[in-house]
């Protein structure tokens, strides 16, 4: 029996539209990412290795740097207007970026122009990116109870890897047998279209409609005191407006989101500059092994997202991370002493990817933590600060560190953010305990308010 055949006709085909969605978005904004080792010697002036590495780094965080106000910005719209408005402009948008990157003349036709313009594009990419996938899990989140929520939302994050192995396999092409890279664009902004059309058929949430009748409610109970006091009187009595994330859990929420950019930059950005240093590979060669690399990525994530719905997801990530965590430890003698060729390196990447620790597939555990009416601000808000955040301060101090300490400077970033993540995950154990103890058979099912701890 499938496990989604519990859903309504109307659930499923959101869940389906969603997944397009975030595949699409995903597609355009990693099509740059992988492509980078290409496309920056188009649009960046040539340097020499040190600095070709700190404008690699700055290329890549350009993408993520501006996306906490991104996040600000759809988290309003998806917390006032609707969650469904939101991932349909930030298909839009992605749309937009790729059009002009597919017209974009590179650094020999106009100098330095090209560079600040595709770094614009990236800015663009990356906050349309920011209100796509929290919006998809968001959405899923409040239109389905678990436990076949839990691979319903993992289906989300599916998409995305599905996405980003698809910009791989263009770029393959791209580098290996001739492919135009700009009718690349032209694809990723075609079919960003194509998704933003097919999205006018979702309907909005029922937590989120459910939210604004509430208010609409509040506010007619009270316009007998004039517009002004209603509103106050709303702001100051309305459970709605007082629920706020206990600091503790929005601390570990950031803490749990943080190992996702650390370990997404080693596995692809890192692992991928050893290839070309230490084994000569060259840009074609990099993107077809880190093809390969998302193959691998694609059996584990479906894998896991089959797994959560016999699995309390947070079991499974507590699982993958001590895993991994004892690998890190090893890390530096491992890249050392045992990696003689790019097959070894290979192993290390997929590795990394079979045990990878973050959010995933507990992203609507800690969703329902967050209260409706601020859900979609604060936890987009979350994810781009700590991506933003993981991907800086890795990109450049993995460049120093490095070059300092050698292997072991991996670790300046990783055991920090593992120990982090850890702290992260015990809290939010801890709310699930204590839920199970307060009402044990409706636990699993029961939305947890984030007043509930402090």
């Amino acid at each position: 029996m499938s496990l989604f055949s519990s859903l309504r006709r109307e659930q499923r085909e959101a869940i389906g539209l969603l997944q397009i969605g975030t595949f699409l978005e995903y597609f355009d904004l990693m099509l740059y990412v992988h492509m980078a080792v290409l496309l920056n010697d188009l649009f960046f002036p040539k340097t020499d290795p040190h600095t070709a590495s700190l404008i690699a780094a700055f290329a890549f965080c350009s993408t993520y740097v501006l996306r906490p106000f991104g996040a600000l910005l759809f988290g309003w719209i998806g917390d006032h207007i609707g969650r469904k408005t939101t991932v349909i402009i930030t298909t839009i948008m992605m749309a937009i970026s790729c059009l002009i990157m597919a017209n974009l003349p590179t650094y020999s036709q106009i100098g330095i122009t090209a560079a600040w313009i595709v770094t614009l594009c990236r800015i663009l990419q990356g906050l349309s990116s920011m209100g796509e996938i929290v919006g998809a899990q968001i959405y899923i989140t409040e239109i389905t109870k678990p436990p076949v929520q839990y691979p319903a939302v993992a289906l989300i994050g599916v998409a995305s890897v599905i996405g980003t192995m698809t910009a791989l396999l263009i770029a393959t092409l791209v580098t290996t047998q001739g492919f135009n890279w700009l009718l690349a664009f032209w694809i990723g902004a075609g079919i960003a279209l194509v998704g933003s059309v097919a999205r006018t058929r979702l309907r909005e949430t029922p937590d989120f409609v459910d939210m604004k009748r509430r208010m609409k409610k509040a506010i007619e109970e009270s316009s007998h005191d004039g517009l002004g006091k209603a509103a106050d009187l709303l702001k100051n009595t309305n459970p709605l407006f007082k629920e706020k994330v206990g600091k503790k859990t929005g601390l570990s929420f950031l803490f749990l989101q943080m190992p996702q950019g650390v370990l997404f930059f080693f596995i692809y950005i890192y692992c991928g500059s050893l290839l070309k240093s230490k084994f000569g590979f060259t840009p074609a060669e990099i993107i077809h092994h880190n093809f390969m690399v998302s193959l691998f990525d694609l059996f584990v994530v479906s894998v896991v997202a089959y797994l959560s719905y016999h699995i309390n997801p947070l079991q499974i990530i507590k699982f993958q991370f001590f895993i991994l965590s004892f690998f890190i430890v090893l890390m530096p003698y491992v890249l050392t002493y045992m990696i003689s060729n790019s097959f070894d390196l290979f192993l290390v990447q997929v590795i990394f990817i079979a045990f990878f620790f973050g959010l995933f597939p507990a992203h609507p555990i800690i969703y329902n933590h967050i209260p409706i009416f601020r859900r979609f601000t604060y936890s987009a808000f979350t994810y781009a600060f700590a991506r933003a955040l993981a991907y800086i301060i890795t990109s450049f101090t993995f460049v120093y560190a490095t070059e300092s300490l050698g292997y072991y400077g991996l670790w300046v970033i990783m055991i920090p953010v593992s120990i982090m993540f850890l702290f992260g995950l015990k809290h939010f154990e801890k709310l699930e305990y204590e839920t199970r103890h307060d009402n044990p058979e409706t636990a699993l099912r029961k939305p947890l308010t984030a007043s509930s701890v402090r």
